[in-house]
């Protein structure tokens, strides 16, 4: 998602480096005119001298010849040498300590021209981002991020926590990439919800541990079903599947037949019969026969079907699950959002996974999902195989983002 982002910064941070570099230059041409006028007008004056002193110097020179037969030669004279001045103890010592004083001035002022400089230096390479320079940096990034499936609403929070860490901050010039995707990578932690281990859940749980699937049609719930029976055979933990979607048409039959490629054991009713008798039924199942887990199919059900939505109700009254699992597409965008409320609001969920991320280039479902309902994201779903069921690692998922 990133990748075009981190463009854009580059631009960006050019951009704001030259236009405060060409305000450099802009003073330092200001300054560098007014010394030249300085120095032209005292080159005017140090020239008015000089003419005015070559003049006199003329006029003395003809004074002179005038009265070159005046002047009389020069008596030679013994040269005496001066009397040596001597010194007492007393006034060797305070010459001495004036000389040790003025010593110590020089010292202090050459070691505040040092430190002036070492300061000069250290802060040349720093730069404070204005929140006018931030303003159009900010623009891009919120593009780019509604361009990315991401809900406005993170995208506003993104940036908001962003314009908190950088705007008003010295940073080092070179190292302001570095920093911003920093911060964006800390923000984007915080905003995802950390997983619950589910796995090990069921494996400390001593009676069934019962899963309840719900999700919209065509996201692919049945199949990721029998993509998590598959994950809890290899950690050695038994498994039953409840064909609970008695409406669809081929639905048990497609739960059926997964079921004999793993090896695991199907509970299902007549079509149009109850789901919750269903769920009921195979739960009843795993007890007597000391089955660690219960993973209940249901029916797809619109978001904006509320009286659909209210039979899932009477499914976990019945059932009592331990889980509410939501399955959707991560490459529904902001309708995955939508969904995904409509279905807490009503049932309550506790986790979502997300199908055919394998093919989601853009990463905004997972934010906005995870952000907005506050609920963890426990696995993806990234392939057809049935080892395809990848769990959900934040660091992971960040660092496929761009932001490593």
């Amino acid at each position: 998602m990133f990748g075009k982002l981190k463009d854009k910064l580059k631009s960006w941070i050019g951009k704001v480096s030259q236009e405060k570099e060409d305000e450099t230059v802009r003073k330092t041409s200001k300054t560098k005119l007014n010394d030249k006028e300085v120095s032209t007008k005292k080159e005017k004056t140090d020239n008015k001298k000089k003419s005015k002193k070559e003049s006199n110097k003329k006029d003395r020179v003809k004074d002179n010849k005038k009265d070159k037969t005046k002047i009389k030669p020069i008596e030679e004279h013994e040269f005496v040498e001066p009397e040596k001045k001597v010194f007492d103890e007393s006034e060797r010592k305070v010459g001495t300590q004036i000389l040790k004083d003025i010593e110590k001035e020089i010292e202090k002022d050459i070691e505040k021209e040092e430190k002036k400089s070492f300061f000069k230096s250290v802060f040349s390479g720093k730069k404070m981002i204005s929140s006018e320079d931030f303003k159009e940096y900010s623009e891009d990034l919120e593009m780019i991020l509604l361009e990315n499936n991401v809900a406005l609403e993170i995208a506003e929070k993104i940036i908001y926590d962003l314009k908190e860490k950088i705007v008003g901050k010295d940073l080092e010039k070179k190292e302001i990439a570095t920093i911003i995707t920093k911060s964006l990578k800390e923000i984007l932690l915080e905003v995802l919800v950390k997983p619950f281990d589910l796995i090990k859940e069921i494996e400390e749980k001593s009676s069934p541990y019962i899963i309840l699937f719900c999700g919209v049609n065509g996201a692919g719930k049945t199949t990721t079903i029998a993509k998590f029976g598959k994950l809890l055979q290899t950690k050695k933990i038994s498994a039953v599947f409840a064909a609970g979607d008695t409406f669809r048409a081929a639905s048990i039959e497609q739960l059926k037949k997964h079921g004999e490629k793993l090896g695991i054991n199907v509970i299902n009713h007549e079509y149009g019969s109850d789901p919750a008798a269903v769920g009921y039924d195979a739960i009843q199942y795993a007890k007597k026969n000391k089955i660690k887990a219960v993973l209940i199919d249901t029916a797809g059900r619109m978001h904006t079907a509320k009286n659909l939505l209210r039979e899932m109700e009477k499914i976990k009254r019945v059932c009592s699950p331990d889980r509410v699992i939501f399955l959707g597409e991560a490459i529904t965008g902001n309708d995955s959002v939508e969904q995904v409320k409509a279905f807490d609001e009503t049932i309550g969920l506790d986790g979502i996974i997300l199908s055919k991320a394998d093919i989601d280039e853009k990463g905004g479902t997972a934010l906005s999902v995870g952000y907005i309902t506050k609920k963890p994201i426990l696995f993806l779903g990234t392939g057809q195989n049935y080892e395809d069921l990848e769990i959900f690692d934040k660091e992971k998922f960040i660092k496929k983002l761009g932001l490593d």
